[in-house]
């Protein structure tokens, strides 16, 4: 009997969620197969078969909180199925003839079944909706939660006949997922309330927002950019990026970079306190915080710093592929020094953005809104973006603070300077 044991989870994660069971106890199991996926705070693990043949008990209920090393069910390795090739060799069968009864009655092959999130899955299965109805808007084609729930209130046949998801209307930072339908639960018939588990990841998430509530001074200071420049040369440049590069330009490398050369000016704002000693970082580790399905994660770009837009542009699409897909890996989400934040994208036009703790700074970017401003005397529309940043106050002074601030909107508002180091 082998045991299915809770592997390591990554740095200093010691228990996760049973999100899904994949196999049902009297399933026949390959060597390699999920067993079962376990969600933590920050990532989904799949659980597989250390060798072929039949799950025998599974010991814990989804929903449940296991620990690392924890035993979760048992594959008995001798209840393996006889394969079937072996059986048609021992009793060689006559070779029938070609006809149109023979074909027909041929077994047909078994489709395999469609890529889904956990949480789609778990509102599909509690919802008695066909996945492989549903036409996933995921990276690659996988079905999201989003998904489940658009068809359950539309009809998944409806649901099916959508081509691809609606672009976002707001440019200011694509890299981010656009607005999707409410993911609450869903609301049976003269249902007035409905209760779902919080998940691990909710609760994580949850208790290091109120940590660096409690554990900081924070503190956020504003400014606004004037965004024609950039937008200008955004507009010049995209298509000859994307040809040349299979990238879209978007406005986030201009972020990173005018971020990272504004780091270098005042480190305090890429620095972190490690008990009475302050350390500062001479690199840009820049953790950029993305919606998903599963919560807000924040992946992070290492050496950020040292990246052209280009690579930065084709790297940050990578890794927000797999935090939409539930794929991303510790060394993605572990390492940060300072992150981005861009509620524009969902048409915020303001806000005081949480520290990522122990991180010492984050900038929120925002909405472009066109607005009468004053320039040479004159009143003129441009198309503008407040900008936020907030600091902990124990290390980052006010003065330093809007320095920062000051030094992103001149790079951003003359993208040329950024040229020179």
């Amino acid at each position: 009997m082998i045991s299915i044991k809770v592997p390591p989870l990554g740095e200093s994660i010691v228990e996760a969620t049973i999100a899904r069971w994949v196999k049902r106890e009297g399933d026949t199991v390959a060597q390699g197969d999920t067993i079962v996926e376990l969600e933590t705070d920050k990532i989904t693990v799949e659980v597989p078969a250390l060798k072929a043949g039949t799950l025998v008990k599974r010991l814990h209920q989804e929903g449940d909180v296991v620990k690392v090393d924890d035993e979760l069910g048992q594959i008995d390795e001798t209840a393996i199925a006889p394969a079937p090739k072996a059986a048609a060799a021992a009793t060689p069968a006559p070779t029938p003839s070609p006809t149109p009864a023979t074909v027909s009655s041929a077994p047909a092959s078994t489709p395999a079944p469609p890529r889904a999130s956990p949480a789609a899955r778990r509102v599909a299965e509690d919802s008695g909706i066909d996945l492989g109805a549903v036409s996933g808007s995921g990276r690659g084609g996988m079905v999201t939660k989003s998904d489940v729930v658009v068809a359950h209130g539309d009809g998944a046949s409806a649901h099916a006949t959508r081509t691809a998801p609606a672009a976002p209307s707001i440019p200011a930072a694509p890299s981010v997922p656009a607005p999707r339908p409410t993911t609450l639960p869903m609301q049976r018939p003269q249902e007035r309330e409905t209760r779902e588990r919080i998940t691990t990841r909710r609760k994580r998430i949850a208790e290091n927002l109120v940590q660096a509530q409690h554990a900081t001074a924070h503190l956020t200071t504003f400014n606004e950019i004037d965004m024609s420049a950039v937008m200008g040369v955004r507009d010049r440049l995209k298509e000859r990026v994307e040809k040349q590069h299979g990238v879209k330009l978007t406005f986030m490398p201009f972020f990173a970079r005018a971020a990272a050369m504004a780091l270098e000016a005042y480190p305090v704002v890429n620095a972190q306190i490690d008990g009475d000693a302050i350390v500062y970082k001479h690199y840009v580790n820049l953790g950029i915080a993305v919606a998903s399905d599963q919560g807000l994660v924040v992946p992070v770009i290492k050496d950020a710093d040292r990246m052209g837009m280009v690579e930065f542009s084709r790297t940050l699409s990578a890794v927000a592929a797999r935090a939409r897909d539930g794929k991303l890996t510790m060394d993605d989400l572990t390492g940060g020094t300072f992150t981005i934040t861009n509620g524009g994208v969902f048409g915020s036009l303001v806000s005081t953005p949480i520290l990522n703790y122990p991180q010492v700074g984050i900038l929120g970017l925002h909405k472009i809104q066109d607005r009468p401003i004053a320039v040479g005397g004159e009143v003129v529309i441009r198309p503008m973006m407040y900008i936020a940043l907030s600091y902990d106050h124990r290390l980052v002074d006010g003065q330093q603070a809007v320095l920062f601030l000051v030094r992103v909107k001149e790079l951003m508002e003359d993208p040329a300077a950024m040229l020179i180091d």
